[in-house]
């Protein structure tokens, strides 16, 4: 049968009712429903409409990708001095360039020394031999010196680093007065010759060097301003990194040391000599007051982190009236002139004297309870034996030094027994042994002695021996306490031994027993740096000051030829 002829009117309905669904855009036509045969007819039923609700258009996720930062080069001149930089200090993305060519950044001097947003302040020193009597000179006349146009016999050694710097600073140096030697021959090489001074990193400052100030400055002063020493060369970091991309500040920020000289790494222990405030001394404290012996000197008393004396007597209440001259040399002192100590901040004091019981052992243990009383620290005696052998150990800005003492000159009724007070008798294996201990713990000794006395300008051949067999020990100070006439020196190795300070409170006024070391001991960043050597004539039986330049000239002149050492800078 065919359906196309036999329903006519069928086909035009179903197409218009399919053009009526598809003009409304939102419908769908289901498949026709025909009728069985037998039902058929010229009407047709259309399908229901199904509505459909459209979904709004929601986009596919994408990947977030993170570009990886360019490298940003920065480039270290060769002459950068060590310790500024090293290739792993660099974070990502920094890397170091091989020339200042493709560099990003790079780090350059700055022409005002007083730049105070500098990245770095990198401090010298001008240094000499040991022996050198000249204590400092002028900025001027240091770069006159390094460009040959005036009438200086110095000559400056440096490695190529710090001449390659300070080219860039002062200019051409004078190839008659700069000599460039290889940093571990510089020291060697300026000891050899006559008039061989250096400039040095502050870090490479080393015992038998003598820093030499510069427009009355140096390196080893409390609290320098680096923006007004001439040896304090600054660094920035210049150049541009592109947009995105990391900035100079991160640089700045990866945890470079921005100097190499740190204030809070210093430690300044002034080591004196003989104190006795006896006979004329405290007759002069009675009649002119307890503070009339500090004079001139407190300024260097004070500069110090700690003040060291050897204090030989006890304070006793029933201590004779100070005069001039008395009998004997037994002695004590009256307790109100603990307030001298006080006044002076000391906060060391060696017990090694030998006078120290002339007026009886309950003296002493008085004279400790009242150093304790004021947090004064002691060592090279105590309430008994045990005690008396117990080294001293400070720590300060990071420096560990441990001060041991002895005396072995006695007399024995001075030391200390099992249960009695007094000074600590000289065991010398025994500090050999705590030396030892202390260097394998980091810990820096220091040996006080209270020797035999001699009234020569180098004590006995014993005293040279055994201060010796402490310095070859490994103590980095050996110094003697008992010299009332001061003595010579003499170093082992990197350390340094000062045979004799002399008095610093006491009566005598003899010529050389007037003549006073007060000796000045540098640390840094567990170290130790070297000595400033303070020179000082005691005036009226109790009063020391400040030498002239002319009888400081004369004094070391004396002591560095009796120690044997060719003078640097004499002819």
């Amino acid at each position: 049968m065919n359906l196309l002829k036999s329903y006519p009117p069928l086909i035009p309905n179903i197409i218009l009712a399919s053009l009526g669904l598809l003009l409304a855009g939102c419908s769908v036509l289901a498949q026709p429903n025909f009728a069985p045969a037998g039902r058929l007819n010229n009407t047709v039923e259309l399908p229901a409409v199904v509505e459909l609700t459209a979904t709004p258009f929601q986009p596919l996720p994408t990947a977030t990708v993170t570009p990886t930062p360019s490298s940003i080069r920065v480039w270290l001149p060769e002459w950068v001095p060590t310790g500024i930089a090293a290739a792993e200090q660099l974070p990502a993305p920094f890397v170091l360039a091989n020339s200042a060519d493709p560099a990003d950044i790079h780090l350059a001097i700055r022409e005002d020394i007083a730049a105070v947003d500098a990245d770095f302040s990198w401090v010298y020193a001008l240094v000499a031999p040991f022996p050198t009597l000249t204590d400092g000179i002028s900025i001027d006349e240091l770069q006159r010196i390094w460009s040959g146009t005036g009438d200086f016999p110095q000559q400056i050694l440096l490695d190529e680093s710090t001449l390659a710097i300070f080219r860039q600073v002062w200019g051409e140096p004078s190839p008659q007065k700069i000599r460039v030697v290889n940093s571990d021959d510089l020291l060697g090489t300026a000891w050899s010759e006559k008039f061989n001074w250096g400039i040095v990193p502050f870090e490479e400052i080393a015992p038998r060097w003598k820093v030499i100030r510069i427009g009355g400055l140096s390196p080893f002063d409390r609290g320098l301003d680096l923006s007004t020493y001439p040896l304090a060369v600054k660094f920035s970091w210049v150049g541009q990194t592109s947009t995105g991309q990391a900035t100079i500040s991160e640089l700045r920020n990866a945890g470079f040391a921005s100097t190499n000289r740190d204030e809070g790494k210093l430690t300044r222990v002034l080591l004196t000599g003989v104190t006795a405030l006896v006979r004329s001394t405290a007759e002069r404290m009675e009649t002119m007051g307890i503070d009339y012996p500090i004079g001139d000197i407190l300024p260097w008393l004070l500069d110090a982190d700690f003040t060291h004396i050897s204090n030989e007597v006890s304070f006793n209440d029933q201590c004779p009236p100070a005069i001039p001259v008395r009998l004997g040399t037994r002695f004590c002192s009256a307790p109100k002139y603990v307030e001298l100590l006080e006044q002076i901040d000391v906060e060391i004091v060696e017990l090694t004297g030998n006078h120290l019981v002339d007026y009886g052992r309950e003296g002493l243990s008085k004279t400790l309870e009242m150093y304790r009383d004021r947090d004064i620290l002691t060592y090279g005696g105590g309430a008994n034996l045990n005690e008396s052998l117990q080294p001293l150990v400070i720590e300060h800005n990071g420096n560990r030094i441990a001060f041991l003492g002895c005396n072995r000159a006695g007399p024995p009724g001075d030391w200390a027994t099992e249960d009695q007070p007094g000074s600590a008798p000289c065991d010398l294996d025994l500090m050999t042994s705590q030396i030892q201990n202390f260097l394998d713990e980091g810990i820096l000794p220091i040996v006080t002695f209270q020797h035999y006395e001699l009234d020569d300008t180098m004590p006995s051949r014993q005293a040279q021996q055994e201060m010796q067999q402490m310095a070859e020990a490994g103590a980095v100070i050996v110094s003697g306490s008992q010299a009332h006439f001061p003595h010579g020196f003499a170093f082992f190795g990197d350390s340094f031994v000062h045979y004799g300070l002399g008095n610093l409170f006491f009566d005598q006024m003899y010529t050389f027993n007037r003549r006073e070391f007060l000796d000045r001991h540098i640390f840094y960043n567990g170290r130790y740096l070297g000595v400033e050597i303070l020179t000082a004539e005691l005036e009226d039986f109790a009063r020391p000051r400040p030498m002239t330049e002319d009888e400081r000239t004369r004094m070391l002149t004396t002591y560095f030829e009796v120690s044997g050492w060719q003078i640097n800078d004499q002819d």
